[in-house]
């Protein structure tokens, strides 16, 4: 039995790996797979694989990109989400913005630097014309910790993916004044090189397996009850979900390397560029 650790964020994107590991479709194949949830996100996973504390994280690809850029010694070995995440823009319910141009000078909550909370605020910034040089934050770590910043006034306005934080505006905590799609495939496989190197063969079957569940994963009977249970959304929201989400079994393509890196170097995200070779496995 090899035994592998995972880590990606809490939320229904991630789904379809709790299923493969509760089915025993990874040990059925001589595989432990150990998944731990982040609900930090992106920035926390980043660390998680620098540090060996994970051998294998879902994430997003602006920020493994970025990551990787910077010295972290792991590649990308498969888009996991082809479709792009919608970023919700929030502000507090009882605030007096009501619109994306109200928040212009605003101070934006992110989980951590190098999170998609961080570098989706450039790219909203950028679409809207703003001075990205000017962006002010506040750390906040998770979603529990925007709420806090955002009721208590520490910060102005918080973007997250639109449906794990529509139970939020349902309940009055949150509105959201708009949303900002990632221009690109949203989330990416990432593994640490040494893993790579000493065990391509799991990793290999590990792609396999969950691909296999991905590719069927939207006719499974009864998912839509089984996403809206388990991750606390309305029924209705999470089908409205699964139509604009599609998960991917390929690998990441040049083209997309090229936009992503291209567009976090034009933002000063990043200070110089990485080859494609260096970033994919």
């Amino acid at each position: 039995m090899t035994t592998l650790k995972i880590a990606g964020v809490p939320e229904h994107f991630n789904l379809p790996w709790h299923l493969c590991i509760q089915n025993n479709e990874f040990t059925n194949h001589s595989i432990d797979l150990q998944w731990t949830d982040v609900p930090e996100g992106t920035g926390k996973l980043c660390q998680m694989l620098r540090n060996g504390d994970t051998d294998i994280a879902v994430i997003l690809t602006e920020g493994i990109i970025k990551d990787i850029a910077a010295g972290n010694e792991a590649k990308i070995v498969q888009l996991y989400v082809d479709s792009p995440l919608i970023w919700g823009i929030h502000v507090a319910s009882g605030s007096s913005y009501q619109s994306i141009n109200d928040i212009k000078q605003g101070k934006i909550a992110i989980s951590r630097y190098g999170s998609g909370s961080h570098l989706m605020a450039f790219v909203n910034a950028e679409n809207q014309g703003w001075e990205t040089s000017k962006l002010d934050f506040e750390i906040v770590n998770t979603i529990d910790g925007a709420v806090d910043a955002l009721t208590e006034g520490k910060a102005d306005y918080f973007m997250w993916e639109r449906f794990m934080t529509k139970p939020l505006v349902d309940n009055g905590i949150f509105r959201r004044v708009g949303d900002c799609p990632t221009p690109w495939p949203c989330f990416v496989i990432a593994v640490r090189n040494e893993v790579l190197q000493s065990d391509p063969e799991a990793i290999g079957t590990v792609l396999e397996v969950i691909n296999n569940k991905t590719a069927g994963f939207k006719g499974i009977e009864n998912i839509d009850i089984v996403l809206s249970d388990r991750y606390n959304q309305k029924v209705e929201d999470i089908r409205e979900w699964l139509k604009l989400t599609e998960w991917s079994q390929t690998k990441l393509d040049k083209t997309t390397f090229d936009k992503v890196q291209d567009q976090l170097l034009r933002l000063n995200i990043i200070e110089n560029k990485t080859s494609f070779e260096a970033v994919t496995g």
